[in-house]
């Protein structure tokens, strides 16, 4: 197949190279970087999927960010391939404090008393692992006489995707405005640049191609 890898990776180097990509963060922001810029596209339906991206990189329906991200720059109108790479905001690197900020928030504005992020960040991995328990013993009490009991995905439910879910929203919006701003006049000024460039390679080839001809003239 065309798209078919020659090198199957292994499992551990599948995973190694989510949290650390081959070449480092560095690079892979710079490409990504470089394939917004190049995208043929009106510099605002590009910086409107950026926003999208973004955006959506501060909600918790992890697995569905790129669903998310294009179906929002759809609505709104812009570049989708822009969205999709903009989501790469929301990386291994960024999640946590992603995830921080979007809890915080939820729950100052659902009026619910937590403590302090580092307490938050203890428990959070434990209700996680509860809630995955949670389902995988449920699923098995469809084939056994195991009672069910939903009690820790209630829980994780109530104190962590909702709060995380309302929250995310006005941190997101931020982050995404901000993204929209800041990209606009870099991508509309290497449009710009790139035109010019453009125009004065063809003025060139032009140039040489009537150079050309008169020589040949002048012979004749």
């Amino acid at each position: 197949m065309v798209f078919k890898r020659r090198d199957r990776r292994p499992i551990w180097q599948i995973v190694a190279d989510f949290f650390w990509p081959r070449g480092g963060w560095g690079r892979a922001f710079r490409y990504v970087r470089h394939r917004l810029h190049r995208l043929p596209d009106p510099p605002h339906r590009i910086a409107r999927g950026i926003f999208a991206g973004i955006f959506v990189t501060f909600s918790p329906l992890f697995g569905f960010h790129f669903l998310y991200a294009a179906t929002l720059a759809w609505v709104l109108r812009g570049n989708i391939v822009a969205a999709l790479l903009a989501t790469f905001v929301g990386n291994p690197l960024t999640f946590v404090p992603i995830g921080a900020i979007s809890l915080q928030t939820g729950y100052f504005l659902l009026g619910m008393h937590h403590g302090s992020a580092d307490e938050v960040h203890r428990s959070l991995g434990g209700k996680f692992v509860d809630a995955g328990r949670d389902l995988k013993d449920n699923l098995w009490a469809v084939f056994t006489d195991a009672p069910v009991d939903w009690s820790h995905l209630h829980l994780f439910y109530d104190e962590v995707f909702f709060p995380y879910l309302i929250g995310g929203m006005l941190p997101g919006l931020i982050a995404g405005l901000a993204g929209y701003y800041l990209s606009l006049p870099v991508i509309q000024a290497y449009q710009n640049r790139r035109k010019g460039a453009l125009k004065a390679k063809w003025a060139a080839i032009r140039e040489k191609a009537a150079q050309k001809a008169d020589a040949k003239n002048n012979q004749d």
